[in-house]
């Protein structure tokens, strides 16, 4: 009996390894989420934006010759109940500031949200400072939130002697938690019974694998895709009971997406990337680099001995050398995969500069069937 169970146990752990290697071979190997592959449509952060005074520098805020400042410390001390004429004001612990947040969906009064601190005068830097209260605004006018604390900066500058050593921007700092949402943006994101999915990079063929897979968690066709980056369907029935338990299935879904040929080089720092799909026709290519030599030396021309009217005079003598790297013709390209073609880049001794230079040749005389973008 107990031979048998064990027996019995083995081919179950044997029906179990098969069942899971038939589930993970189902999936591609180079599928994401759909949380990762596109947004549902609403849901979004807006900007938030304010106008503020940072105080407690030390000798690093504005010059008097930034009148906002001084003007704005003015109404802020007579908001107080004192009283004080803008061109007696001469801090230098103060600075003006303009604040930035970002009020993501769905937040609710009493939440809290970082903020950014920019210095909008002269002031050498913020750090050590403290945001006075600051209301933030959105694009309709309406406060949102409140922002105050401690500005913390990732950088400093130091002045002395006429010499200045400063490191990354001390002019600009983060508050963490440094705001108060007051008022929360009205949405309802169900209110029209439908829900449309967006992609972040639009395509014809990713949209139509993404609509597959939602009617397939779906159990029934409802989601159509409406352009090459949206794809949207009906709550009806049975998926109004529980719209967000609906789209937190559907970001789980695994979809295999497919990206455009793109080749991507970056001239300022000789950076290259290729995506998987790039193909390179049958080409004979030669690459070879021109350099030229310029080369200055200085020398004194003197008179002859006893000359009368002979002077001392400085000579430049200037040698340029021009000299052309021999390249020979070198077939690349082909029925090949990227692996081969940048195995085939490598053997012509092609540096990321001259890749550069080769790829935009090879896009002109239309072997690069790929996209071709410069940074």
């Amino acid at each position: 009996m107990k031979t048998f169970m064990r027996t019995l146990k083995h081919a179950g752990l044997i029906l179990v390894g098969a069942f899971l290697w038939v589930a993970l071979s189902l999936v591609p190997a180079d599928a994401a989420r759909l949380k990762d592959l596109a947004e549902v449509e609403g849901v979004r952060g807006n900007q938030l934006f304010g106008y503020g005074v940072v105080v407690g520098l030390n000798g690093t805020g504005d010059g008097k010759s930034v009148q906002f400042t001084t003007k704005s410390l003015s109404n802020m001390i007579e908001k107080l109940g004192i009283r004080v004429n803008p061109e007696d004001i001469k801090v230098k612990n103060v600075a003006a500031v303009m604040v930035t947040a970002t009020l993501p969906a769905f937040t609710r009064p009493g939440m809290r949200l970082d903020v950014t601190a920019a210095s909008l005068g002269d002031a050498k830097s913020l750090m050590g400072g403290t945001l006075i209260f600051t209301p933030l605004k959105g694009a309709d006018g309406n406060v949102y939130a409140v922002a105050q604390g401690a500005v913390v900066v990732g950088g400093f500058s130091v002045s002395q002697g006429g010499d200045t050593t400063f490191q990354n921007h001390p002019t600009v700092g983060q508050i963490a938690d440094g705001a108060v949402v007051e008022r929360a943006i009205p949405f309802d994101l169900f209110q029209s019974r439908r829900v449309r999915v967006v992609l972040r990079q639009p395509d014809f063929t990713t949209v139509t694998r993404v609509a597959t897979k939602i009617n397939m968690e779906l159990g029934r066709p409802l989601a159509a895709a409406v352009d090459s980056a949206s794809i949207e369907f009906p709550l009806v029935d049975d998926l109004l009971r529980d719209p967000i338990g609906l789209m937190a299935r559907l970001e789980q879904l695994e979809v295999e997406q497919d990206v455009v040929a793109r080749v991507v080089v970056n001239e300022k720092t000789g950076t290259v990337v290729m995506g998987e799909n790039v193909t390179v026709g049958r080409v004979a290519l030669a690459h070879g680099n021109l350099n030229i030599t310029i080369r200055t030396e200085l020398d004194v021309s003197q008179p002859a001995p006893f000359s009368e009217q002979g002077r001392t005079v400085g000579v430049e003598n200037v040698d340029i050398n021009v000299g052309e790297e021999v390249k020979k013709l070198s077939m690349i390209g082909g029925n090949v995969t990227l692996k081969e073609v940048v195995k085939g880049l490598n053997s012509l001794g092609a540096t990321p500069r001259d890749l550069i230079s080769i790829f935009t040749a090879m896009k002109k005389s239309g072997a690069l069937s790929a996209e071709l973008v410069i940074m």
